[in-house]
């Protein structure tokens, strides 16, 4: 009987606990929020498409100068990886327009458009690397 009545005196609390660790945290809806907080990754053909058929857009290529020196999208601005933290609110001031990335292979792309999406941009899509560009380049 003493140990069922000692049990029955930690419900209480349990329950408190309980209750007290479902209060505060995130919501299903906050926690989906910060994990849609990302770039959108797509094809070479679906970026091309884009440029095709969108008018307010730019095109971010990552790499350093001298690989933009060599070959480039037509029309894209050069913006290292490295160097989007420092430059892209003085080179990109509408963080609801649409950036398109891409950089050699599309690692650094990745980290760019990673890098821009936590600097607050929120249309930004990723298509890897100009090793994979089918279309127009200069020089």
């Amino acid at each position: 009987m003493k140990n069922i009545l000692k049990l029955l005196w930690l419900v209480p609390f349990c329950l408190l606990a309980i209750g007290l660790a479902s209060c505060g945290g995130n919501t299903t809806d906050e926690v989906q929020t910060q994990m849609n907080n990302t770039y959108v990754q797509i094809s070479a053909a679906e970026a091309k498409a884009l440029m095709d058929s969108e008018k307010d857009y730019v095109i971010i290529d990552a790499r350093t100068q001298e690989e933009y020196d060599a070959g480039h999208i037509p029309g894209a601005v050069l913006i290292p990886e490295y160097e989007i933290a420092d430059r892209a609110e003085s080179k990109l001031p509408d963080k609801n327009q649409l950036i398109l990335v891409y950089c050699r292979s599309g690692r650094r792309s990745k980290i760019a458009s990673q890098a821009l999406v936590d600097l607050g941009y929120t249309n930004v899509k990723e298509f890897g690397g100009i090793i994979d560009w089918e279309y127009e380049t200069v020089k």
